[in-house]
């Protein structure tokens, strides 16, 4: 089997240590259980929640992606628009957030969980 690269485990939101298993057990689209995080890889048996309160720090990852989006759409429409109304930034920005908002969290756990989760990825062939 062809290895996933980091980039592309990153983006699927794989196992760290296997990039073969699942880091979420529900869709994205499944908003009752969004940010829901398998405690074990199903492929590898990798902890994927090293202790209590783990992704608690995936707030700070979470807050910058929501703060990017803001200059983002602040950026975006002073571009297209000339000098909008502050309702108008408001409101964009909320939509922007309300439809994002699925991304931003689970993204920022898989960051968090690949940044400081100390798993490394091991070759399909080294695993025992």
């Amino acid at each position: 089997m062809k290895e996933r690269s980091l980039g592309a485990a990153m983006l699927q939101a794989k196992c760290p240590k296997c990039r073969e298993g699942n880091i979420f057990p529900n869709s994205i689209f499944s908003y009752r259980k969004l940010t829901v995080v398998n405690q074990r890889c199903p492929n590898c048996n990798a902890v994927l929640i090293p202790e209590p309160d783990f992704f608690y720090g995936a707030m700070y990852i979470s807050y910058a992606f929501s703060v990017a989006l803001v200059i983002n759409v602040m950026i975006i429409l002073n571009f297209f628009f000339e000098d909008p109304a502050v309702s108008v930034y408001i409101l964009t920005v909320v939509v922007a957030n309300i439809v994002l908002l699925p991304l931003m969290l689970r993204y920022s756990k898989v960051l968090y969980l690949y940044w400081l989760g100390k798993l490394k990825y091991t070759p399909a062939d080294q695993r025992s």
